[in-house]
């Protein structure tokens, strides 16, 4: 009979040129000191910026390359790239009765679902 640890010993490790080879979501805003920065919100810390676009995009990855390479070597855990698919479009919320009228009412007002209205809501103030 297999102990823990050598059950763990059999599980390999992934390759540095998979993780490489993964494509994490960017995300690219102006900046109006620098022109723009870029992060990567599933590598902490993978922020760099850039004075054009093209310029930030080439100093994301390199960042990119370059914390992975890092963290493989430190043996730290590398985190998979985060997808639509971790989110189902459905959120429980609760909130104040008075707040819960006031919305139903407006949605009403505007003959539409309480659902729709709050949909509205979100998107305008994004």
């Amino acid at each position: 009979m297999k102990t823990l640890n050598q059950k763990n010993k059999q599980i390999k490790k992934p390759s540095l040129e998979y993780y490489l080879n993964l494509q994490y979501p960017v995300t690219i805003y102006p900046d109006l000191e620098s022109g723009y920065v870029a992060h990567i919100k599933d590598l902490p810390g993978c922020l760099i910026q850039g004075e054009t676009i093209e310029e930030t995009m080439a100093n994301i990855n390199e960042a990119r390359e370059l914390w992975i390479e890092t963290a493989y070597e430190a043996g730290d855990n590398i985190p998979l790239p985060s997808t639509d698919d971790n989110y189902s479009g459905k959120l429980l919320l609760r909130m104040p009765k008075s707040l819960h009228r006031s919305l139903a009412e407006a949605a009403e007002q505007e003959n539409v679902s309480l659902n729709q209205y709050i949909v509205y809501l979100l998107s305008a103030s994004m």
